[in-house]
């Protein structure tokens, strides 16, 4: 492709003159836009023009490091620097190494001069017994060590993709994934891939504020003017033009500049208050911003801790935060978070760019008392890489919550350039200032700004969202921006409680998935919903007595059964609500649809004694809607596993995959809503009904199940639990196991150093609990090996690969064992060598010998399963082993198949053993330290809810639960906009031989730009077009309107009539008679 900027410039410049091409920004199909977001090291941003003719892949890397002999002391509460020096002194007086040398490092940042709540202090040689010392000291809250942050972002020429498993990759193994920055490097549009047909692509004439109709509160007034807005970032040009109220730069880096040398600081600053060219938000607003991350992009967990307290010093009111990370556990950054928006910051801040996978938002973006941000593109399709649901805090005995809160444009927004101009980027770190800006756009809308807390603008932005169709929540959230909706809920708006989601219809599809994927049924799992509060009315709450169930008589409600739990303080302006629904016994035959409502009163601490005598209350209603069909047949029931799933954090569980070492984490829950999604899909879609348990394989009846399916498993298990399932299988369940690597030489080899224990670091499983899993079948001589084996092969004319998976070691002789020719991984991790193995047993399917009892079925690879990193899916061959759990119905193509072989006997080479020295007790729900040596914990009791007692209610229940939710019962439609006068952002002007050409893809938009310009020039093209179409119209109408003359006619000469009458010749008369008559005129 050759770039021609001469040729784009001239055809932008006809567009422009004929009316055919949009005045501001365009999208040219087919190529690259403009979309680096952050460059290696310590070059700015790629510029736009220079990136049209390629296209160009970002490639993050991410590492942490500890910094050796730094600690961070928290404190419970804010000292001065001599007091908080008091304490540190009095606790190391203790230590048993009296010698300690240390010494406080000193604060270079505006922090220093004000109290604070921790201390860096440097300890050489620190042992573990004076850090214990430390954390014995009553003001002495946490000791964790400095971490030091690294952010590369790398753009490459887009690759080929590599076949599987023909790359050859180094072992050394890193902690990834902390706090990264969420932004993307390509401009192409990312769609969910429901629309995947070619289309023509909308081109965007506007900004993405104006897109927002942020223009219509601009011109009733509305510019941000008195809101205190936080950016952290790479930080921001003292003489940038686009912005007009910095209030503040602040470093907090080891760098002695405030300016931005990436770009990246600058963008996002741009979305949210840009005066000009691509316009931000609220202009007037007041940018603070925090400069957290150097040149080269390394950050310290000190610089924020310093920066939030000092942003809680100043009284910010809006925080954008472009980072993100899996560690939903990383203290102390988590309860700086909680502490921020006890303060009333109200914090905005990136979903994570992980999809379309579900199970990978990003913390902190994944906290109740945060705004979290996914992406879409202006097409309004979910953005790809914006990260799904639902949170993994609660697994495995409780379910996720509804997570992102509200998309926004994400894809090709137009944002501040590093010194002049504009750029596009994407990522859900672009969505995020997008919000950002509107909030605090928002919050200058509201007179009286003691209503605008975290809680306050979340219900409004959520409430006002607007559902984009075919989408589920766990893509959405409560839907997309829409600003104009907000500021009119916001202006009616009083304190008060409310649910996120507002309701639970079981029916509603495909917005309710997964809930609306399988319809409930007697006998099994209860159904949870994770419902939000939010509390506008203040920062701590509680609920008032207990939730009360009241079902709607007329439409079934005494059918199903609910338990509610809560949290017992709501706090920071939110809790939870866990909702269990279950099926009556008497509707256990019955089909049908069942309504009732949850009533939660809520009450919170008036500010100011107010007039409420010192509390307020709200009481929400929360509608359920279900539908309930007869019990299924036993075969079609299959209990997924999740008591015995394990994921960072907050241990190092390994991917079950060796090649994704850019991945290597198990962080997405192990569930069949996050990334087994595909698969509960499928099985969805072959009838059979899957159900999930969170509690020992002791809490449920077999009986009432075909199959237990275990996948993955890193957990250990209770002796109980083994003896449990032995009797189980022996009368009539079935058992599927899906395992994966455990090898200890290679847990050795892929360990790493933990900044947060100061140790190495290994996993305390592999892929799978191997040794765990090899307790519980060994009582019917099965048992899978150490072996490390991947590649690929057919069985039953199905193409397959095998990830990292391990081989059976041990099976009856009388079952059935499909073999493969593999190669041996973990030769090439151990020693970088290459071995093919022959005969390699994967596949073993057994009949047990009792009477009526159950089958097992064993698989060394859980990859072709697992959405994570799923190369070829062998989803029919869990169709073919549930045949055989379910039905008894062994597949001709595995029993017959010629890659079956004599089952091994486990003799050739010993079992695998635990890793000496593991610290999964530290994890586990089963084990537990005694003297060095875990042992099992007693057998926890199981899980019994207390089912709420009904108050039925004789009345209609709404057919809309979505409609009929509406916050504070505002009638939308009945808020009127307030009478808009003319009015207009102040705009800079440019200075003399100041550029503003707009960095627009593929050329340059020729001559000068500015927010008047952009206004008048379609209004005069309007009124020129409409001056030429009247001329003509006009033109048109005269010459039809004008009446017809008729043609004279010709009168003869005198002369020739008087010798006509002379003559009296008949032949003359003829010959003119006929001349005349044929319209001639007669020669004379």
């Amino acid at each position: 492709m050759v770039c021609s900027t001469s040729r784009l410039k001239m055809l932008l410049l006809l567009g422009l003159l004929s009316g055919f091409l949009p005045v501001v920004g365009m999208e040219l199909v087919g190529g690259a836009k403009s979309g680096s977001d952050h460059a290696p090291k310590t070059e700015p941003l790629p510029s736009s023009s220079a990136s049209n003719c390629s296209d160009l892949t970002v490639k993050l890397e991410f590492s942490t490091k500890v910094v050796e002999h730094e600690y961070i002391i928290s404190f419970t509460g804010y000292f001065s620097a001599n007091a908080r020096s008091l304490y540190i002194r009095s606790a190391l007086r203790n230590a048993a190494d009296g010698s300690l040398e240390w010494h406080i490092v000193p604060r270079e940042n505006p922090a220093s001069d004000f109290p604070s709540d921790f201390e860096l202090v440097h300890i050489r040689q620190a042992s573990p017994g004076s850090l214990l010392t430390l954390e014995d000291h009553p003001y002495i809250k946490r000791v964790t060590p400095q971490r030091k942050v690294f952010r590369m972002l790398k753009y490459t020429a887009s690759p080929e993709p590599a076949a599987p498993g023909n790359t050859t990759r180094s072992w050394q193994s890193s902690r990834p994934f902390r706090r990264t920055s969420l932004s993307l490097g390509t401009g192409f549009w990312h769609a969910t891939g429901r629309q995947s047909s070619r289309r023509l692509l909308r081109a965007i004439p506007r900004h993405v504020a104006q897109i927002l109709q942020a223009d219509v509160l601009w011109q009733m007034g509305h510019t941000g003017s008195g809101v205190k807005v936080a950016v952290f970032d790479t930080g921001l040009s003292e003489k940038h033009p686009h912005f007009k109220n910095v209030k503040e730069r602040t470093n907090w880096t080891n760098e002695k500049t405030l300016d931005d040398g990436l770009g990246h600081g600058t963008f996002v600053a741009g979305v949210i208050a840009s005066m000009r060219e691509c316009q931000g938000f609220a202009p007037d607003s007041e940018l603070h911003i925090f400069r957290v991350f150097t040149n080269n992009q390394v950050s310290y967990t000190s610089w924020f801790l310093d920066a939030f307290n000092y942003a809680i010093l100043k009284k910010i009111d809006v925080l954008n935060l472009s980072i993100g990370g899996p560690d939903f556990m990383d203290h102390p950054f988590v309860d700086k978070v909680w502490e921020l928006t006890a303060n009333r910051v109200i914090m905005v801040s990136a979903i994570g760019n992980d999809g379309p996978l579900y199970g990978t938002l990003n913390n902190p973006a994944d906290q109740m008392d945060v705004i979290g941000v996914g992406g879409i593109d202006f097409e309004d399709n979910i953005a790809r890489f914006s990260s799904r649901g639902m949170t993994t805090w609660e697994l495995p005995g409780g379910y996720g919550r509804v997570k992102p809160d509200i998309v926004t444009y994400g894809s090709g927004v137009r944002g501040s350039g590093l010194k002049e101009g504009c750029r596009s980027l994407s990522g859900t770190s672009v969505a995020s200032p997008v919000v950002a800006g509107a909030v605090t756009l928002l919050a200058s809308t509201v007179q009286n700004r003691q209503l605008v807390n975290p809680a306050s603008m979340k219900q409004a932005l959520i409430a006002s969202a607007r559902r984009l169709p075919g989408v589920n929540m766990f893509e959405q959230g409560h839907g997309k921006l829409d600003l104009i909706r907000a500021y009119q809920i916001l202006n009616s708006y009083k304190p008060q409680a409310s649910l996120s989601p507002s309701y639970i219809d079981l029916t509603e599809s495909p917005y309710m998935w997964p809930y609306c994927s399988q319809p409930i049924y007697y006998g099994g799992m209860p159904t949870i919903v994770n419902v939000t509060i939010l509390n506008g009315m203040g920062v701590t709450g509680r609920i008032v007595d207990k939730p009360i169930w009241q079902p709607y008589l007329p439409h079934n409600g005494d059918h199903i059964d609910v338990a509610v739990s809560y949290s017992p303080v709501l706090w920071p302006w939110a809790g939870y609500l866990a909702v269990s629904i279950s099926v009556a016994k008497k509707a256990a035959s019955w089909e049908g649809v069942a309504q009732g409502h949850v009533m939660v009163t809520v009450a919170s601490p008036a500010e100011n004694n107010s007039e409420s005598g010192g509390e307020l209350t709200s009481t929400v209603k929360l509608p359920i809607k279900v539908k309930i069909v007869p019990t299924p047949p036993r075969s079609k029931r299959v209990l997924w596993d999740q008591y015995h799933n394990l994921r960072y954090p907050p241990g190092y569980f390994p991917r079950d995959n060796l090649r994704m070492k850019n991945d290597p984490l198990d962080w997405n829950g192990d569930h069949i809503h996050t990334n087994f999604r595909d698969m509960y899909q499928h099985l969805r879609s072959m009838g059979y009904f899957v159900e999930v348990l969170g509690s020992p394989i002791t809490c449920f009846d077999a009986s009432q199940y075909g199959t237990l399916l275990m996948v993955d498993s890193e957990e250990e298990y209770f002796p109980e639990e083994i003896t449990k399932l032995k009797r189980d299988i022996d009368n009539g369940l079935s058992l599927i196991i899906f395992s994966d690597w455990y090898n200890t030489s290679v847990m050795r080899k892929v360990k790493f150093y933990d900044e947060n224990t100061r140790q190495w670091w290994m996993p305390d499983t592999g892929g799978a609990n191997v040794p765990a899993l090899n307790d519980l079948i060994s009582v019917w001589g099965m048992a899978f090996s150490d072996g490390l084996y991947e590649g690929d092969f057919t069985l039953a004319d199905h193409d397959m690969y095998y990830a990292s998976g391990c081989s059976i070691a041990r099976f009856p002789e009388d079952g059935i064992v499909i073999a493969k020719t593999l190669k041996d991984q973990g030769l090439e991790v151990l020693k970088q060598e290459t071995a093919v193995v022959e005969g390699v047993p994967i596949l073993g399917l057994y009949q047990t010998p009792s009477d009526g009892g159950g089958r097992i079925a064993l698989y060394g690879d859980s990859n072709c399963i697992d959405d994570s990193h799923r190369q070829k899916d062998c989803f029919w061959m869990l169709d073919a082993l549930l045949q055989y759990t379910s039905y008894s119905m062994t597949p001709p193509s595995l029993s017959h198949s010629h890659s079956r072989v004599t089952p091994p006997t486990g003799a050739e080479r010993p079992l695998p053993q635990r890793l000496e020295g593991n610290h999964l007790y530290r994890y586990s729900k089963v084990l537990e330290a005694h003297l060095g040596d875990p042992k099992p914990r007693p057998l926890p009791a199981c899980p019994h809810l207390s089912w709420a007692k009904p108050q039925p209610l004789n009345e209609t229940a709404p057919s809309n639960l979505w409609k009929h939710q509406k916050l504070l019962s505002v009638d939308l439609d009945k808020v009127a906009l307030p009478n808009v006068r003319a009015y207009k952002p102040q705009v800079r002007p440019l200075s003399p031989g100041e550029s503003g050409a707009w960095d627009i893809p593929g050329g340059i938009m020729p001559g000068r730009y500015n927010q008047e310009v952009g206004q008048t020039i379609p209004v005069f093209a309007f009124l020129g077009a409409m001056v030429v179409l009247s001329f003509f119209v006009v033109q048109l109408t005269k010459a039809k309107s004008k009446p017809k003359r008729r043609k004279p006619r010709i009168k003869r000469p005198t002369y020739l009539q008087q010798q006509s009458t002379t003559t009296g010749s008949s032949g003359t008369t003829t010959t003119a008679a006929a001349a005349t008559a044929t319209g001639k005129n007669p020669t004379v």
